[in-house]
C-alpha cells in the first residue's frame, strides 16, 4: 500500500486561486488549473457522461483512480465540493473527512462514503488505510490537510500535473510545510500539450 497525494498545480506553485470559498471552490483565477480535467474520457466516466478524449491524460486519471482504495481529506475541500460532487461523487471508495464539526456518516452513490474525523490526521490515515485494503491511500487535499500529512513524514508518493500557467497568487501547496530537507527520487516524468505530469517518491 502507497499513500499518495494528487494535485494539479500552476508553474508558481498554486493548486487553488485566492478567495476560496464554498461558493468559490477553486479560488479566484484558478480556472486554467482544472479546464485540462474536464473533459477527459476518464474523468467524465467518473461524473457519469459519455464521451470524452482519450489520451495520456486520460490514462493517467484512470491509472489513479484504479490504484486509490480509499482518500482522506479536510473538512474545506469537503464543503467546498460537496454540492459540486452530487449524488455520485467521483471518488468511488471510503473518503475520510478531518474536522472539529462532527457529522453522521454519508452514503453516496457508486460507494463512495463520506466519514467525518475528529481526532486527527494518523486516525484518518489509519481508518483509510484499513478501509482501502491492498490499493493505495490519497490525500487529496486542500492544502492544510496534505500540508499536515507533508510535515508528519506520512505521505509516499507526490504527483503533481503542472499546468501551463501562472496565478500570480493563492494557495501554495508547499509554503509553510515546514517539514525541513527531504529528499526525493524521481518515478516518472510524462510530459502532454495539457500538462506535465511528474510523479516523485519520497526516500525515508
Amino acid at each position: 500500500m502507497t499513500v499518495t497525494a494528487d494535485f494539479a498545480i500552476s508553474l508558481d506553485g498554486c493548486i487553488a486561486g485566492t478567495g476560496v470559498t464554498v461558493d468559490n471552490p477553486g479560488g479566484d483565477g484558478a480556472e486554467p488549473l482544472f479546464e485540462w480535467i474536464h473533459n477527459l474520457a476518464s474523468w467524465r466516466e467518473r461524473q457519469g457522461m459519455a464521451g470524452g478524449e482519450e489520451n495520456r491524460d486520460s490514462e493517467l486519471m484512470r491509472e489513479w483512480f484504479d490504484a486509490t482504495g480509499a482518500v482522506v481529506m479536510g473538512r474545506t475541500m469537503y464543503d467546498t465540493g460537496e454540492e459540486f460532487w452530487g449524488d455520485n461523487p467521483p471518488f468511488r471508495t471510503p473518503v475520510f473527512v478531518l474536522t472539529h464539526r462532527p457529522r453522521p456518516t454519508l452514503v453516496k452513490e457508486g460507494g463512495t462514503t463520506f466519514t467525518f474525523v475528529t481526532d486527527g490526521i494518523h486516525s484518518a490515515l489509519a481508518r483509510a488505510k484499513a478501509a482501502a485494503g491492498d490499493r493505495n491511500v490519497d490525500i487529496a487535499g486542500g492544502a492544510s490537510t496534505v500540508r499536515q500529512y507533508l510535515a508528519a513524514g506520512l505521505v509516499d508518493e507526490l504527483q503533481l500535473h503542472v499546468v501551463p500557467a501562472l496565478l500570480g497568487d493563492g494557495l501554495r501547496l508547499f509554503e509553510g510545510t515546514g517539514t525541513g530537507p527531504r529528499r526525493v527520487e524521481q518515478v516518472r516524468v510524462v510530459g502532454t500539450p495539457l500538462a506535465t505530469h511528474l510523479k516523485y517518491r519520497f526516500v525515508k
